[in-house]
């Protein structure tokens, strides 16, 4: 019987191993798996590689793994905003390495990982520091650059719900990364809200196939540092 069920986050994370490159969900606070970044935290792996769309808010969340210090890389497309003062610290004093990445790119470079896409040609970021070292090429008229897929140990992403063979559906823009990412990396965590009979969910609406995802937990629905819910439902 397949039963992807964890009994608790602890549980799910506890064979992360140093330096692996994990894949956190997310887009801004909408999606972020707060609760796996905290179990993160707590299994204690470092010399990590961490993929988002940004570097953290506050002290919170990805910027609270970020203040353990057991993070080395980050790849991300927007590192800086009015609240990224851990990551702007640990930057500057060059405790932390960066390679940002557009944010098309980088949904593109995790896309291909899952796909068995070697590598791509894209557009974006000709021209500039960032295609620095790059394989360049002209096709049809237009200057391209080479990028690679983006593999990781892990993805933790968070969905809306899920039942025991995996299969996931998530809410609103808490979608984001994490169907991609899901495809990507070896391992899949997930957080649902709500663990569904088998049957339950509609296949037409399935967003996440199980065959992506190793574990599921269940956890509350709470609020979020910058709103959404307000309480326990």
């Amino acid at each position: 019987m397949i039963d992807k069920i964890a009994a608790s986050i602890d549980g799910a994370l506890q064979d992360v191993p140093h330096g692996a490159t994990v894949m956190i969900g997310g887009f801004g606070t909408a999606g972020i798996p707060n609760e796996l970044i905290e179990g993160l935290i707590r299994q204690g792996a470092r010399d990590l590689t961490i993929v988002n769309n940004n570097a953290g808010n506050g002290d919170h969340g990805l910027a609270a793994l970020l203040k353990t210090g057991r993070v080395r890389k980050i790849i991300c497309s927007f590192p800086r905003q009015v609240d990224s003062h851990v990551f702007d610290e640990l930057y500057r004093s060059g405790k932390l390495e960066l390679e940002l990445v557009p944010q098309g790119n980088l949904a593109e470079r995790i896309r291909a990982a899952g796909a068995g896409i070697g590598a791509f040609f894209c557009p974006t970021a000709f021209g500039t520091e960032l295609a620095k070292g790059k394989e360049t090429r002209e096709i049809g008229g237009r200057q391209y650059v080479l990028e690679y897929p983006i593999h990781a140990e892990l993805a933790l992403i968070k969905a809306e719900a899920g039942d025991r063979w995996g299969n996931l559906v998530y809410r609103m823009s808490a979608r984001n990364f994490g169907p991609v990412m899901a495809t990507a990396a070896k391992k899949t965590v997930a957080t649902v809200h709500h663990i569904a009979e088998l049957g339950e969910l509609d296949p037409e609406a399935i967003v996440t196939p199980g065959i992506y995802v190793d574990k599921i937990v269940k956890i509350e629905r709470v609020a979020t540092r910058a709103g959404g819910f307000r309480k326990a439902a």
